[in-house]
């Protein structure tokens, strides 16, 4: 497929995710430091924490339940892909590559590192409202058990 008209350009104006996108761009700036020392000199190429970063806010903005359904998502979501800074032609990551590439960021507390960013930018930019707050409950479960798994010979 040839197109004319770059991602960026597809994407309107006035999206919201225009504004947390620059949002975004400003905690990695800050964190780029820290993921320097996540690229690995040998081996495979990991996907880059950014773009892992940035399909991680997506899941949690737009409620996707799995990995699974997020690269699915990925795959063929032109708003998302260009969020995210994939080129149309770029490949979508395995699964599983993608969740142990998450976990490392997760274990590193980079992630959390990048929410708080985001979430402070929102908050001084007065974009937070605490009149109204929905969000899907087994989303939230399925975050929170990522560390409180324990195996029986653990317990």
């Amino acid at each position: 497929m040839f197109s004319y008209l770059s991602p960026e350009d597809r994407v309107p104006p006035d999206h919201p995710l225009r504004p947390i996108r620059l949002m975004v761009d400003d905690a990695l700036k800050v964190l780029s430091p820290a993921f320097k020392r996540l690229y690995s000199a040998f081996g495979r190429p990991s996907i880059p924490p950014e773009k892992l970063l940035r399909a991680l806010l997506l899941q949690v903005l737009f409620t996707v339940r799995s990995e699974r359904l997020l690269m699915e998502a990925l795959n063929y979501n032109l708003l998302f892909r260009w969020f995210v800074g994939l080129n149309m032609d770029e490949s979508v990551w395995v699964a599983t590559v993608f969740t142990k590439n998450r976990d490392r960021l997760l274990e590193g507390d980079i992630a959390e590192k990048f929410f708080a960013q985001v979430l402070e930018q929102a908050q001084g930019a007065n974009l937070l409202s605490d009149e109204h707050f929905s969000v899907d409950g087994t989303l939230i479960e399925a975050w929170a058990s990522q560390k409180s798994f324990r195996t029986a010979a653990e317990r």
